[in-house]
């Protein structure tokens, strides 16, 4: 574990005072971007939301934003922990966070695509689906917002 913390690129990323901040940025407008297209798709299947679009619409016209926000998300969440490696892995939020993000990618690119781009989505099963798509997120969120918080 001390290679993660001793690292050259951990070591540029702390000398500049603008790197955390930049980063910080760029991972929360990126998950406001990816979980806020992901949720109008949700929305959808939940029979709310954008009634005049129908789910499969709705992810394909938001599927290339989604993928291009999680990009910048999971390269600024790197830069993010490539500046405190061990503090990060030892606080149970960020593992949870982590987690629920595995989860919900695995989710988001399996089950809900599939259910999502059908023409013909059973409302029960659009609103079981919409609805773990949701928690799944709403967990990411909760488990990064409860980083600062948690201390090992």
């Amino acid at each position: 574990m001390l290679f993660l913390q001793a690292n050259p690129v951990a070591q540029a990323l702390n000398s500049a005072e603008w790197v955390f901040p930049t980063a910080e940025i760029f991972h929360i407008v990126g998950f406001g971007i990816s979980i806020g297209t992901i949720a109008a798709v949700d929305f959808s299947l939940l029979g709310g939301g954008l009634r005049r679009k129908a789910a499969p619409r709705l992810l394909r016209d938001t599927a290339p934003w989604t993928l291009t926000a999680l990009t910048i998300v999971i390269l600024a969440g790197l830069v993010l922990f490539l500046t405190m490696p061990l503090d990060y892995l030892r606080n149970d939020s960020f593992r949870f966070k982590i987690i629920a993000l595995i989860f919900a990618i695995a989710f988001n690119y399996t089950i809900h695509r599939k259910v999502a781009s059908s023409e013909n989505i059973s409302p029960p099963l659009g609103i079981l689906v919409g609805s773990v798509s949701l928690i799944l997120w709403v967990s990411v969120v909760a488990g990064g917002l409860f980083i600062a918080f948690v201390t090992a």
